[in-house]
């Protein structure tokens, strides 16, 4: 076990009895009452593959032993729970803590990924890793229910995790995310995201970065800054505004309430955040997710997605934001990919923007 405090916030990491890390996160020292516990003894045996799509120009994953995962248990299994039993041992242990992270049992990519054999398109070994992001001790808890200290904390977390892939030479780019609601494929309903760590850019980073550097090479300004100041000039997509965050349904959005926020500065990644930047970035985000669920009175199906620079080089030109695509587009009524949509890559939005941008401004938040 080792111990690390850095300003406010604490860190312990432990090693599980199958092997995988855990790492502990908290605002106060943290402090762990039960042995470190594992679902399982043994030892992840994952051999993930990777397939080149020729026609689409990427990597398609593969992971059969994933078909095992935990699907939807009920309350008294829940594995992301801190343990009750030790004869039924969870993930996670009984203790003092705020968020904790651990190298996913199911990943769809590891770093000790075995070569495969020769397959029917150009094949190789899955090389990346998966590690699961657990919010918080409350299974019945949203992102949103955690309080500003600790979505700070939780930003300082996924920066934290995006560094130490960068600290070595395989992981080229990083991906935190969450997906919330059955109606996104959820199978564990205790609030937690994941965190994909590749060992190439995919197609969505490699793109964002391609037109972020056109921008700044055609202009001579960095994309964010721009952007920023046309919708502040603009003020009909701004949701909040908090000066050196702000949140917006973009001018461009794919889905009806589909919700940026970003610093009011160019910066590429959650690393390179002061402390107040952080702080207003952690408020917009709390707020943007409370009127996503206050809009339709329900609890929004959503995917949430952090934009950072790839990690194969420096990379100043690259955005760093958060994306959230809700996916009611109405009061029960849900937004399924459409043929031009999965067919065509082109989405159709039943909604501009600034209108809906002005139904999110619009929500009263005094009780969600």
């Amino acid at each position: 076990m080792t111990s690390t405090t850095t300003g406010h916030t604490h860190q312990q990491e432990f090693k599980k009895p199958d092997g995988r890390a855990l790492t502990l996160y908290g605002l106060q020292p943290i402090v762990v009452t039960s042995e470190i516990p594992s679902p399982s003894p043994e030892a992840v045996d994952a051999r993930p593959v990777m397939r080149w799509h020729p026609l689409r120009g990427e990597w398609v994953m593969y992971a059969a032993h994933r078909l095992g995962r935990t699907f939807l248990p009920p309350p008294e299994y829940n594995p992301l729970a801190p343990t009750s039993d030790p004869e039924h041992p969870t993930e996670l242990p009984r203790g003092t803590y705020d968020l904790a992270v651990f190298a996913n049992r199911f990943p769809s990519l590891t770093l000790e990924a075995p070569e495969p054999p020769p397959g029917p398109a150009h094949t190789r070994a899955g090389v990346g890793a998966c590690e699961v992001v657990v919010f918080s001790q409350n299974a019945a808890g949203r992102l949103s229910d955690l309080s500003d200290a600790q979505i700070s904390l939780l930003l300082l977390v996924w920066a934290d995790r995006t560094s130490r892939f960068a600290s070595g030479d395989v992981i080229k780019s990083v991906l935190a995310f969450e997906n919330r609601g059955v109606e996104v494929g959820v199978t564990l309903h205790h609030p937690h995201g994941q965190i994909y760590a590749y060992d190439h850019v995919p197609p969505v980073a490699g793109r964002m970065l391609d037109l972020a550097q056109q921008h700044q090479a055609e202009t001579g300004h960095a994309w964010i800054s721009d952007f920023v100041a046309a919708e502040r000039a603009s003020g009909e997509r701004i949701v909040r505004d908090e000066g050196l965050s702000l949140s917006v349904v973009p001018p461009f959005a794919r889905y009806t309430y589909e919700t940026w926020i970003l610093p009011a500065r160019p910066v590429s990644l959650l690393s390179e955040l002061t402390d107040d930047e952080r702080d207003a970035f952690a408020r917009v985000l709390k707020d943007a997710l409370l009127r996503l669920d206050a809009l339709f009175g329900v609890r929004m199906p959503y995917l949430l997605t952090v934009h950072q620079a790839p990690l194969d080089a420096a990379h100043p030109e690259f955005p760093l934001h958060i994306e959230l695509y809700p996916y009611l587009r109405a009061p029960g009524r849900m937004k399924y990919l459409a043929g031009t949509e999965q067919g065509s890559g082109e989405f159709a939005n039943d909604k501009f923007p600034e209108v809906a941008a002005a139904e999110l401004r619009e929500v009263n938040l005094d009780h969600v």
